[in-house]
């Protein structure tokens, strides 16, 4: 082996966000011009309605409630038969406690609002989870006499109550007094979760069991951060089905799937998410996830649409389903109160060993050191004491490469000469290891051991709640980009955006001078292997490129990073390893008896067998 190999330590983070990049799509949103349209359309279908409402007795207007559009009165002119609903009546009802305020409307006794009371977006704007209609939630079902409802066109009649220190509020819409369909929700002090209840009482009956009873959710995720692009990366329907196993639809592209034994489904916004779970488990559930981020949509205010359909079963021809909603931040600490729900599972630790480092040693690492230190420092700290602890391996690996510098004349005088049979070449390259007591390969382990760590921490600053709008020097949000410069408006570079951040360059400089210490000495190009020297140059540029919408924490990890591996492998090189003494010990290996492993041994049989065949071969 002539020239050192590529530490992958150096370019794993790199592969991972190009391959990010090139998975990612872009879905089509409206035209602003669109939406008008649609939104004129509707108020002309509207005001058409209310004047083609078709008059209704007297008593028949004690039992029926008059609908939003022709073709659900209709339904409903055809259902009185049956049934009928109590006189509509307009109105909300607020739960309230001190983190989170929910409204509920009347009409469909659905969430209109579910507002964050301790945080505000990038622009200051409190965090809206749902408002001015970005969500819907009802029940589609079939009367006896097959007619279609939707419980979002019933209005129900509020009713607030106390559980203990509970908010009860009892939504009902009602046939008769002992007849109805009711939705309870049950809000507990300081607490994200709500208690759900969905149930009816003497409508078995009216209800054709014969068809499903459809629980349909849909909501468009509202933009809270700075760049759009980044959200919408860690912007995800995920979900808990089949004993535990978490599963997710496309971040990039829209996606659909039907699953089986659903237990929650969380419409993650990057840092917030909305989830409803279920004591007793969906069957199934029709799952979709619509993108609506393009590259050049950087002011666009919605990221993702989200939709769920999940029959319900009926109980004795009942409807009865518990259920929670959880309205709040994307936080391990906050999720992890709920572990009988095991709704911190929706956070995207990564998978594996890496997901288990990262959730269960740096999040509450750093949690623990900003708690003493500012959240800039923490990382700094955080980073050294990595590094530090990650030492040996970097001596390991700095070592093989002083004895492969050590070798290497003697490898290019094999190479002359054997430079008209590879194969012997790769022979004697082999004997010559072996007798100095060096493995090529043994750089590449201490780079494997690193991954897990590398890995990990590559996933942690994009989950970290607590880096949300923490400021350090000139970064104002530690989970956002640190933009020094504003391209004019309009202007914007594919994959590289609007505007310049600094830690990204620091971190690629950084970076650079890191390669040339382990890769830009003595690189000449290989027939078949990459080129290095082109590798050196593209990697940095590739970090610059395209970090510089990711968080400012992450890139300030790279920089710190970096920096100290530099500084270690300088005392490394300086102080600790002596080149004489790397070539004393080298040929003091020479005149040992070398004992060949099985591999080693293996090796050289196969090497042995295809020289004799070549030989054989030439007769």
């Amino acid at each position: 082996m002539e020239e050192k190999k590529l530490d992958i330590n150096s370019i794993i983070g790199f592969v991972l966000i190009f391959g990010i990049l090139i998975f990612m799509f872009y879905q089509n949103r409206p035209t602003p011009e669109e939406l008008e349209a649609e939104k004129a359309a509707q108020e002309q279908v509207e005001a058409q309605a209310k004047e083609e409402t078709p008059s209704i007795t007297e008593e028949e207007s004690s039992n029926v409630i008059d609908l939003q559009d022709s073709t659900a009165i209709a339904n409903y002119k055809g259902a009185i038969g049956a049934f009928g609903f109590t006189t509509p009546t307009e109105g909300v009802t607020t739960l309230e406690n001190e983190l989170v305020t929910l409204k509920i409307d009347n009409k469909g006794g659905q969430i209109i609002e579910a507002k964050m009371r301790d945080f505000v977006t990038y622009d200051s704007v409190p965090v809206y989870l749902v408002k001015d209609g970005n969500a819907s939630f009802g029940l589609d079902f079939t009367t006896s006499d097959n007619r279609v409802l939707n419980t979002k066109d019933l209005y129900f009649e509020p009713a607030m109550g106390k559980n203990g220190e509970n908010q009860v509020l009892s939504m009902k819409a009602k046939v008769a007094p002992d007849k109805f369909l009711e939705f309870r929700y049950e809000m507990k002090p300081d607490d994200y979760l709500v208690d759900f209840t969905i149930r009816s009482q003497g409508l078995s009956g009216v209800i054709n069991s014969s068809k499903p009873v459809q629980l349909e959710w849909k909501l468009k995720g509202i933009r809270h951060s700075k760049s759009i692009q980044y959200e919408n990366r860690y912007t995800r329907l995920t979900y808990n089905h089949e004993d535990g196993k978490i599963s997710k639809l496309s971040e990039g592209s829209d996606d659909e799937e039907t699953e089986e034994d659903v237990k929650w489904l969380s419409y993650r916004q990057h840092f917030f998410s909305s989830i409803l779970a279920t004591k007793e488990n969906f069957k199934t559930a029709e799952l979709s996830s619509k993108n609506l981020v393009e590259e050049e949509s950087r002011t666009f205010g919605f990221t993702k649409v989200y939709e769920s359909k999940v029959p319900l079963e009926l109980k004795g021809g009942e409807i009865s389903q518990n259920m929670h909603w959880f309205y709040g931040p994307t936080d391990v600490d906050v999720l992890e109160h709920y572990k009988d729900l095991g709704l911190a599972d929706s956070i995207p630790f990564g998978w594996g060993i890496f997901g288990w480092i990262n959730r269960y040693v740096f999040t509450p690492f750093y949690t623990f050191l900003s708690t003493y230190f500012p959240y800039g420092i923490a990382i700094v700290i955080m980073t050294i004491l990595v590094r530090l602890a990650m030492s040996p391996v970097t001596y390991k690996s700095y070592l093989s490469q002083a004895k492969m510098k050590v070798l290497k004349p003697e490898i290019t005088e094999l190479g002359e000469k054997y430079k008209d049979n590879a194969m012997k070449k790769q022979q004697e390259t082999m004997k010559l290891y072996n007798k100095a007591g060096v493995s090529p390969m043994s750089g590449c382990v201490p780079a494997f051991l690193q991954m897990p760590i590398f890995y990990a921490l590559f996933m942690f600053f994009p989950t970290s709640f607590a880096l949300r709008q923490k400021s350090f020097l000139w970064a104002d949000d530690l989970s956002s980009f640190d933009a020094i410069y504003q391209f004019p408006e309009g202007f914007s570079i594919p994959f590289y955006g609007d505007h310049v951040s600094l830690f990204p360059i620091l971190a690629s400089i950084a970076i650079f001078f890191y390669m040339m210490m382990t890769t830009g000495q003595n690189m000449p190009q290989q027939p078949g292997m990459p080129n290095m020297k082109f590798i050196m140059y593209l990697m940095p540029f590739m970090m610059l490129f395209f970090f510089n919408n990711y968080a400012s924490g992450l890139s300030l990890y790279y920089f710190v990073s970096n920096l100290i591996t530099i500084g270690i492998m300088l005392v490394i090189k300086k102080f600790i390893l002596d080149d004489e003494k790397i070539h004393a010990q080298i040929q003091e290996n020479k005149q040992k008896p070398k004992k060949e492993n099985k591999f080693q041994r293996r090796m050289r049989e196969m090497m042995e067998q295809a020289e004799e065949q070549k030989k054989t071969g030439k007769r």
